[in-house]
């Protein structure tokens, strides 16, 4: 077991699509101190809004790998050898661990856990934008049912056409994962979390990042729909923490 002394990990944590940062805001007061959340901006997005959006999926890698990487680098100087993981939900699941491939290699140092929620591998994702042929009507419709923006958002005008725009752009990038992201491997291990009612992303075809890495690969099936890790962020932070500690085998 880590001694009480030893620093937390830096959890680096990807939105899904449509969101900023600011949906892990409330993560780190639920009191786990063996995790220090970090969240991870596109640029032109919440904390790095004032920046020019990468354009496509590759330069987004790079711009997002360098923001983990200039906060490594900071925490080096001031504690030699920090420990990292990443977690990703939906879109951010893939783009977290290509993020996580970059930051190994510029770094060094591996992550100790890539966690991936509630998404199917670049090879199942079918390729080409899926949403050129949607309303902002429809769009807004299926946003509230699959439950993770709050009504206050699809309720406000201008908030919802922010929304609309931030879903359209990574529709966008989405539609590149199955021709860059299907040949990504990793050498560090995997935690893969699958809701069973999840109709998006259910678990039979979550598991199947499996081949994504050559290190062992725990598979975690959980209660819910396409949200349920990421609305219920007690049970996700207690689930990486248990991946997380060196003590655990």
């Amino acid at each position: 077991m880590p001694s009480a002394s030893s620093p937390p990990v830096r959890l680096y944590c990807f939105p899904h699509a449509g969101a900023t940062s600011l949906v892990y805001r409330g993560w780190q007061a639920l009191g786990e101190p063996r995790l220090l959340v970090r969240g991870v901006d596109a640029p032109g997005r919440g904390t790095r809004r004032r920046e020019r959006r990468a354009a496509g999926f590759q330069a987004l890698v790079r711009s997002m790998a360098e923001q983990v990487v200039a906060d490594l680098f900071a925490e080096r100087d001031r504690t030699p050898g920090p420990r990292w993981a990443t977690f990703g939900h939906s879109f951010g699941a893939t783009t977290s661990l290509a993020v996580a491939a970059e930051v190994t290699r510029r770094v060094g140092v591996p992550p100790e856990r890539a966690v991936l929620s509630g998404a199917v591998p670049p090879r199942l994702q079918r390729p080409g934008p899926l949403l050129d042929s949607v309303t902002d009507e429809e769009l807004l419709a299926r946003t509230a049912a699959d439950g993770g923006t709050p009504q206050a958002v699809l309720a406000d005008p201008t908030m919802s056409r922010i929304l609309l725009r931030m879903l359209r752009e990574d529709d966008t990038v989405r539609a590149e994962f199955a021709r860059e992201a299907s040949g990504l491997r990793v050498d560090f291990p995997l935690t893969l979390i699958a809701a069973r009612e999840d109709v998006h992303a259910p678990p039979e075809k979550v598991w199947q990042w499996s081949p994504h890495s050559s290190a062992p690969v725990r598979r975690v099936e959980i209660d819910g729909g396409h949200f349920a890790a990421v609305r219920r962020p007690g049970d996700t932070l207690t689930t990486i923490v248990d991946d997380t500690d060196p003590g655990k085998g």
